[in-house]
């Protein structure tokens, strides 16, 4: 029962994430991680964002195996790849776009309730998720703070794709994220540790 909950909670984790990337993208904001990655990969190269996430998730998987053990680097591998197949749904969603202020709140509050939920269930999205996660759990590391520092620096380097009012509500989202993230790092690192053990 307890596999089936967790399994539940990741997809549940995973679909609120999904709303906050659909907001991004529509606002042509991004966001820092293999997550922010792979959005800036789809305004640069005009690919799907499942292949983009997928694509810049496997380096990191190296560091979860080692580091984080496999119940993590399955549970996280499971994570991305559901997570690619919920994106999948953006393409047959209409056309528009949303002003950056409302891509930056729904999509970065969204991004930091979905993560969190991933976390406490011993999973994450790759990339920066594992270090982050790694950090806490090596150094007691805040993994909101790590997450915002990294992420910021990502979406900085993407101000050049998107310019600078978009790049300013972009790091927003990373802020509201990164809060959100904080705000629940209690009960991260509780779930942290016993998925260590």
């Amino acid at each position: 029962m307890h596999i089936f909950r967790k399994i539940l909670n990741v997809i549940l984790g995973c679909g609120i994430v999904c709303g906050g990337v659909i907001f991004l993208s529509h606002s042509q904001l991004v966001t820092g991680g293999t997550t922010g990655i792979a959005l800036g990969i789809t305004y640069l190269f005009h690919t799907t964002f499942a292949v983009a996430l997928l694509v810049t998730s496997i380096p990191f998987y190296l560091l979860s195996i080692f580091r984080m053990g496999w119940q993590f680097t399955l549970s996280t591998f499971f994570a991305v790849l559901t997570l690619a197949l919920f994106t999948e749904i953006n393409r047959w969603l209409p056309d528009f776009i949303l002003p950056g202020y409302m891509g930056a709140i729904a999509g970065g509050g969204l991004l930091g309730l979905g993560l969190s939920l991933l976390f406490w269930n011993g999973a994450s999205l790759g990339g920066v998720n594992v270090l982050a996660l790694y950090l806490q759990k090596r150094f007691g590391c805040d993994p909101g703070r790590v997450t915002f520092w990294v992420d910021g620096s990502i979406v900085v380097a993407y101000f050049y794709s998107v310019g600078a009012e978009k790049g300013l509500y972009s790091i927003l989202s990373v802020l509201i994220t990164s809060a959100i993230i904080s705000y629940f790092k209690g009960r991260i690192a509780a779930a942290t540790q016993k998925n260590a053990c």
